[in-house]
Parts: C-alpha cells; structure tokens; sequence
C-alpha cells in the first residue's frame, strides 16, 4: 500500500493528561486528537494497547488480542451512570507527570467493579444484549484470556506454575476452573467489553477528524501470556509449559551483550499447517483498533535470534529461520492489502530487505542514528526513497534532546549541526524539521521532542528492569508558540 504524505506524533495512551494517574481514552484522548488536527498532523502512532503485566511494558502484555482496563475512561462510565461523580471524587491525589501503575490498577480496577454492578440496572436488556453480542464475537480468544486472568488472580503465579492439569488444558479441568471462577471470568469479560467500546468510539472520533491510528504488533508475545496458555501447540515449550528458546537480538547499539527479551518463539511449521489463522486473527483484531499496523521487530519474520533458555545474556544464540514470506502472502490473500510498516531496524540483511520489499512494506529510519558515519548513510534522509516512513527517535531511544545532550558522540553532534546548517540550540525542531522535510511518506516525531523535554522524558530504556513506560505530559507544556511551530513545519513540508 502506497501511504500519502503525512505526519503525526508518537504517543502511548498512558501519556495523555488526566486526573486519573493514567493517560484513558476520555477527554483528554479527544483533546489530543484535537491538537493534532489543528496543527496538521494526520497520524496518531501508540504502542500495544494491551493489559500488561511484570516491568509495564507495552510489549509484554498478558495478550495479544486483549485491551488495557486502566485506559477505560471514567468520565465516560460517569456520563453513562456506571459510576457517580462522587465516585470520581474519591480518586487519589496521583503524580501527573508520571503513571504511579500500581495505585492506579487499585483504585481503576475498584471503580470498573463498581461499574460491573451498577451495569443491569443502568443499561438493562439493550446493554445485556450488546455485551452477548461482543461476547460471542470475540470468544476466539477472550474465552480463553478471561479465563487465564482469573485462573492468575486466583492462583498469584504464573500458568506455568499452576496445576498441571490446568498446565495441559485437560477438558475437565478447564470446565471445573470456568465453573469455579464464574464470576471472575465474567468480570474480565466485562472490563474488555468497556475498553472496546470506548476504544471504537475513540478511533471513530479520531478517522472523523482526519486522523488515522497507526499501531504496533509486536512479532513477540509474553510467556506468561493467555496466548501461550492456550496455544502451546504454537511455540517451542517443554512439558511445563516453559520455552525450550527465547527471543532477543544479539550484542547491538542498547547493548554490548545484547537484549535477552525471554520471549518464547514459535513453531512456524505448526503455524503454517494452520494456515496461520492465528497471525489472521491478530491481524484481523488488530484492523479493528487501528488504522495502520507497525510490525516491531520485522525482522524476525525473516529470522530470529534464537537464545537457549536459561542463558543470562543474548550473546549465545544463533539466527533462525521463520516462515514470514508464507505468513505474509497467506494473510494479504486472506485480508486483503494490508497496511503496514516494517520497523527494520537492528541487524538488517538481504534477506531481510527482500521480504520487506516483496510486499512492498516501507521500512524505518531513525534521525538519531543517521551522523557522524559519512553520507551514505542510510538513515541521512538524501538516501531516503520515497517508501518509508522517519523518525526523530523511537520509545526505545532518548528524547532528541536528550541525546544531543548526553547520549551522542562529540563527532555525531559535529555531523547533525553541519548536515542541518544549525547551532544545536533548537536541536528537536532542527530535527523535526529534517523528518517533515524528508521525502518519506510519514514522518513521526516522539510528544517529548515536540516540546523539547531532556532524557528525564525517556520513555524506555532497553535493558533496564524498572521505571519505563512511566512518563506523562501536561497540557500546559504544550503552549501557543509549540502548536504554532509544528504547524508552521507541517504546512511548509507539505504534509
């Protein structure tokens, strides 16, 4: 798919503004799909929306297929009278300029109950019949992810550690675990029923005002997953359900050892057999929540580093192959075409780059890695071919800011001020004027570079267990001469 020239802003829900201590898809959400209109963006670009699980990371969600609970609005549920304004007034004083995750789960999730329970008599039948209804659609998966959530609440630990009956998916087992946690699983039905309708009416809000949602597939799915539970048949496990094999990229430019990401990897000759309905079906769910899908860690579907299991860095893998040519064509013929965007980026071969352009996917390129190593470099955007889409920097990277100040190399700062003829005081406009004014398809820039923010913005840092995904911005660091700005450069790139 040929994408029209455009450009948008990086920004993970749980960054938007709000007195609830998350980013929700309320208000606040509108208000910014109202700034980016006004200043000619055309692009909202999220991370994996779903619930996520040890460290908060968007990538290591408890499903592929699933929505996050914290990012139902309870404004919404207010207006709809699920919940009462004195309701709303009981919430905690939260940080605004960060997601505090666990005094957020504890008073969001105590108010979705409460909005559970006030649900028959505030929505009678019409409601009971609109939650059926997305009930039985969506039973291909959230049969089995309700009941994985329960079984985990109940039993505190991971599915690899719970009974070995419930382990092996035994038939009776599963019918008494469904019977035992009725009222459980209903709730965790009940929660993904809020987040998709909220969510519909968000996106529907957003295309209405010209504004397309790209999101992110990660390749990856976390082990401790609903997905892993349930389709074990698919990923290389042993009998305990633990991987054989995980995922991770070997030594690179986050680290000398490499990123052990314990992702367990799949069984693609088990994966083709079924016609990857699978990959159709996250795909398919996917298409319903965004407009554009980004495929991170692309190129895994080429192969993939293969770390054995138990290994404390990724330094000891080996690459191996996948079946993504297959994938792809099964799903294009199935689905039609697609719109998607490969995120290319780390050790990147011929191999890789034909099955990118054998459909035709634009691949990615990152302004913070493009100075200092002489022009041909890919990333310097006179290489660009019109295909692609640019970035300042990505969730994984430092703000612009922050790495003109501390993270790049005296010669890459040299580079980046003679190739844009600047000073470097201005260095995220500098920037996001370069990306607007490159002759990729879509040029994205993270909120942090927008308004200028240091490293203390960062909004990941591969490698680090803790304090990531955590960053929030405030509506008044976005002031006049900042949406003047951005609206100036858009219109003189023309996009």
């Amino acid at each position: 798919m040929k994408f029209p020239r455009a450009s948008g802003i990086l920004l993970h829900p749980s960054s938007l503004p709000g007195r609830f201590g998350i980013g929700d898809m309320g208000p606040g959400a509108r208000r910014f799909i109202d700034f980016l209109r006004d200043t000619g963006q055309r692009l909202w670009q999220i991370m994996p929306p779903g619930p996520t699980g040890y460290g908060d990371s968007p990538y290591a969600s408890f499903s592929a297929f699933a929505g996050n609970p914290l990012f139902i609005s309870p404004e919404i549920l207010s207006g709809e009278g699920l919940v009462s304004t004195e309701d709303l007034h009981s919430a905690p004083s939260f940080p605004s300029d960060y997601v505090d995750y666990g005094a957020v789960a504890d008073w969001k999730l105590n108010l979705l109950r409460k909005a559970r329970k006030n649900f028959p008599g505030k929505h009678g039948q019409n409601g009971w019949g609109n939650l059926r209804e997305f009930e039985e659609k969506n039973a291909f998966w959230l049969r089995d992810y309700s009941l994985f959530m329960a079984l985990r609440e109940t039993r505190k630990t991971t599915w690899n550690r719970w009974e070995k009956d419930l382990i092996a998916r035994d038939a009776v087992a599963l019918d008494r675990a469904r019977n035992e946690n009725r009222d459980l699983i209903s709730q965790h039905v009940f929660f993904q029923y809020l987040f998709f309708r909220q969510w519909g009416n968000l996106k529907k809000y957003a295309n209405e005002n010209g504004i397309r949602i790209i999101g992110d597939i990660p390749i990856f799915v976390a082990s401790d997953s609903a997905d892993v539970w349930a389709h074990p048949e698919i990923f290389q496990l042993d009998e305990n359900g633990s991987p054989i094999v995980v995922a991770g990229v070997p030594p690179d430019y986050f680290s000398k050892t490499g990123q052990l990401w314990g992702n367990p990897l799949y069984q693609w000759d088990v994966l083709e057999q079924t016609g990857f309905q699978w990959w159709i079906d996250r795909f398919r769910t996917n298409l319903l929540m965004v407009d554009i899908i980004r495929l991170d860690h692309f190129r895994g579907f080429e192969s993939c580093w293969e770390v054995p299991a138990g290994e404390k860095t990724a330094m000891n893998g080996q690459w191996a192959k996948t079946r993504g040519r297959e994938m792809f064509q099964t799903l294009l013929e199935t689905l039609g075409d697609v719109p998607i965007i490969a995120e290319d980026l780390g050790v990147i071969t011929p191999e890789v780059e034909a099955l990118r352009d054998r459909f035709g996917f634009p691949g990615m390129k990152i302004l913070q890695f493009a100075f200092g190593e002489g022009p041909d470099h890919p990333y310097l955007p006179h290489n660009y071919p019109e295909n692609c889409v640019v970035y300042t920097g990505t969730h994984d990277n430092d703000t612009t800011v922050g790495w003109y100040t501390n993270s790049s190399t005296e010669r890459e700062r040299d580079s980046a001020r003679r190739y844009m003829k600047t000073d470097g005081s201005e260095i995220h406009w500098d920037m996001i004027r370069l990306a607007f004014s490159s002759p990729a398809r879509f040029a994205l820039a993270p909120m942090q570079d927008v308004l200028g923010l240091g490293g203390e913005a960062r909004m990941n840092i591969p490698g680090n267990p803790g304090g990531n995904w955590r960053w929030r911005f405030e509506w008044d660091q976005l002031t006049e001469g900042i949406r003047g700005r951005l609206t100036e450069i858009t219109r003189q790139s023309g996009r």
